[in-house]
């Protein structure tokens, strides 16, 4: 389990770009479900059931932890099994009819406006390596992808002519997303001046981003790059692929995009997961209230 339970970390490092306090929390919940199981005599993720997991609720009720503590660490094992579900790491989820410890769901952070736009303008498109940045940030900003998602992008995929992309989300289902004006500028850009040159020897003809190498861009390699724009921006520990993909639906929202359309472009299975982003839009509208009103306060 403990093997699994670093992939899982690895997953939450690269692909949903967590800070080092939040990675510390997981893997400190995880592990102790680990060695719950452990001592149980439980030794394969795919023997773990729910009562096994109601044990460990119970075990930690008796330790006299608090209730959101308790919420914390479940909410870390269900994270755990989700990923080894996604990752076909065993055939069911266990936690699927867990009943969630009531606490107060933390909203995904977004960027505002300003902050992408001067994320959006930061790479030096004088180089490949620019104009290749440039390209991924638009278009992850523009289509909400997921950082996966972008990286299996192949050149066919992408249709310029008519403004739209098909990628690959979860569950091997196909979806097709608007480019919008500049990101169809920024990846035509990087398709006739960047990729070429990068390709170099590295010899893959269908991958759509590549490295310096020739390669194709993994998911640590974005991971990397935006964190290396973000910093000089004060964005570094509060930016990550899916800060962008956050940013995307909150925008959209704000803006009076429909919300089943925002769940489509998204690849949402439930609209339910979509809907945690109209809180977002209300958050935000009742903190710039009482920012602006002259008698928010009064």
């Amino acid at each position: 389990m403990y093997h699994h339970l670093q992939q899982f970390i690895h997953f939450l490092t690269v692909e949903r770009g967590f800070a080092r306090h939040s990675l510390e929390a997981y893997e400190r919940d995880v592990t102790g479900f680990v060695e719950h199981c452990k001592a149980n005599g439980l030794m394969e993720v795919g023997e773990v059931t729910k009562q096994h997991l109601l044990l460990y609720v119970y075990r930690l009720k008796k330790q006299e932890k608090k209730t959101a503590t308790i919420a914390r660490a479940v909410s870390a094992v269900r994270t755990f099994f989700q990923f080894l579900l996604q990752e076909r790491l065993i055939d069911a989820d266990p936690c699927a009819h867990l009943e969630s410890m009531h606490s107060e769901q933390k909203l995904p952070h977004a960027l505002t406006s300003e902050q992408v736009t001067q994320l959006l303008t930061a790479p030096d498109v004088n180089s490949p390596p620019g104009l290749r940045d440039k390209a991924m940030l638009e278009l992850m900003y523009a289509c909400g992808l997921r950082v996966s998602e972008l990286v299996s992008l192949r050149v066919h995929d992408v249709q310029l002519n008519m403004g739209f992309l098909r990628c690959m989300g979860k569950g091997s289902k196909e979806r097709v997303i608007p480019l919008g004006r500049m990101a169809s500028a920024a990846l035509e850009h990087y398709l006739q001046f960047g990729r070429g040159r990068l390709l170099g020897k590295g010899r893959q003809p269908d991958t759509l981003f590549l490295n310096q190498r020739g390669q194709a861009m993994t998911r640590q390699g974005f991971w990397k790059i935006i964190k290396s724009y973000g910093a000089p921006l004060g964005l570094r520990e509060q930016l990550s692929p899916h800060v962008l993909r956050h940013s995307f639906a909150t925008h959209l929202l704000e803006n009076g995009a429909d919300l089943r359309a925002v769940q489509e472009m998204l690849g949402h299975a439930d609209i339910s997961t979509t809907q945690i982003y109209t809180h977002v839009t209300r958050a935000r509208m009742k903190e710039l209230y009482n920012r602006t009103h002259p008698r928010a306060k009064m």
